[in-house]
């Protein structure tokens, strides 16, 4: 993903909700799979992290990334933006 790429995604989310919170139980298989179920209806995901949470955001979203075959758009501070390209329901459409 180039840099133009990312800032695209970047202010794209920037007007999203989270739709998923990870607390104090951190990243379980059953918040990854919901996750993933996500993808199927939608690109782009926002993740918040609360504050009980004690594992790093960063390592956080690289292991979400991993498992969910998606790209880490951004981390800040404990929101985490992920991006995956859909085959089905393609709605972004990435500057070259």
């Amino acid at each position: 993903m180039t840099s133009k790429q990312r800032a695209y995604l970047k202010s794209l989310a920037s007007s999203l909700d989270p739709i998923f919170q990870i607390g104090k139980g951190s990243l379980t298989p059953e918040v990854t799979e919901a996750i993933s179920e996500a993808f199927n209806k939608r690109e782009l995901i926002k993740i918040a992290i609360l504050k009980n949470c004690f594992d790093d955001p960063n390592e956080i979203a690289a292991t979400v990334a991993e498992r969910t075959k998606s790209q880490v758009v951004q981390v800040i501070g404990k929101k985490i933006v992920l991006y995956k390209e859909s085959k089905d329901h393609k709605k972004i459409e990435l500057p070259k």
